[in-house]
């Protein structure tokens, strides 16, 4: 960055022209967000980006692109959620772990896209994965919890660190009980592990994810299947895991083996299971919480990554849940 203060104006160069794209936005969209945001006039010409207004906007403007560097020099669009963590991070004297965030690159999807953590406790999310052998991901839709942990597993299996991965959940949804869908099992089961299809056919794309599926190296089953097993060499994901009970969640935690991980997520706030029943993740994020080699990481919706009206949802429900109490 060159600085020309002296005319009031930074001036921001750029390495070419996608990441000028990719800073810009739609229709610019990106550049006024940030606008809105500081105050400053900020304005591209070619490959360079013009900075101008009071000092203080114009630092604040040029500080919050800098911080977005690591994701539109790549020529990937910047986000809402992008933008409200680097914002965040600035606000909140927390700019140097955010500029190692941008860093964190997990994999590249097949449309090409570099998958990262998105978000500060997105990061310290990943990083307690990396280091523990059970973690616990409690949080809302859209938070990244489970696409998150595939990418890892996905990652640590082509490192040959895992032989195999098993992604798992109980077969409970608003209600509906598996006898009441129609097919076999597998028909049965399949509209409750779509998810975890969709994450692996995004990371490695249709046809490998098939071939790994039939080599049974990837393993997608119903809760109920793990009872009696120990699970060696694998990367093990437990999905809406809110809708375990206590019962299930030690009989799951229990087949955990040696060379293993295993990550439980969900969200507290969409539990199917009858009223007086406790929730396994509930019980199980409060007991082992302090237990060393275990982390429990809470995630919230300044941490959704889907459309930005999925944080309003989340924001709107969690103010009437509070009334209510």
């Amino acid at each position: 960055m060159t600085e020309a203060t002296r005319l009031g104006r930074f001036l921001i160069d750029l390495p070419n022209s996608n990441a000028a794209t990719a800073l810009s936005g739609a229709g610019q969209s990106t550049l006024h967000k940030v606008e809105a945001l500081t105050g400053a006039s900020l304005v591209l010409r070619g490959l360079q980006l013009e900075i101008s207004g009071r000092l203080s906007q114009m630092e604040r403007a040029a500080a919050l692109v800098e911080l977005m560097r690591p994701i539109w020099q790549e020529g990937e669009l910047i986000s809402s959620v992008d933008l409200q963590a680097a914002l965040t991070s600035l606000d909140t004297g927390r700019k140097e772990a955010h500029a190692e965030l941008g860093k964190q690159v997990l994999a590249k999807s097949q449309k090409g896209n570099l998958l990262r953590p998105r978000t500060l406790r997105q990061k310290t999310y990943v990083e307690a994965m990396e280091k523990n052998d059970l973690t616990f991901a409690l949080g809302p839709a859209g938070t990244g919890k489970t696409f998150l942990a595939t990418v890892l597993a996905v990652r640590m299996l082509m490192e040959r660190k895992i032989e195999r991965i098993i992604l798992t959940r109980p077969a409970v949804e608003a209600g509906e009980r598996l006898g009441f869908l129609p097919g076999d099992l597998q028909q049965k089961v399949d509209p409750y592990l779509r998810p975890l299809y969709d994450a692996l056919h995004s990371l490695l794309g249709f046809e490998k994810t098939t071939s790994l599926l039939e080599k049974n190296v990837i393993e997608i089953a119903p809760l109920a299947y793990m009872r009696g097993r120990t699970l060696e060499d694998a990367f093990v994901i437990l999905d809406e895991a809110q809708n375990t009970t206590s019962a299930q969640m030690r009989m799951v935690l229990t087949r955990l083996g040696e060379r293993s991980r295993m990550v439980v997520t969900g969200d507290v706030t969409q539990i199917d299971l009858p009223s007086r029943e406790m929730s396994g993740l509930v019980e199980a994020s409060q007991v082992l919480e302090r237990v060393e080699g275990i982390a429990v990481c809470r995630l919230t919706s300044s941490d959704v990554v889907r459309h930005q009206l999925v944080q309003k949802v989340v924001d709107a429900y969690e103010k009437l849940d509070k009334k209510k109490l």
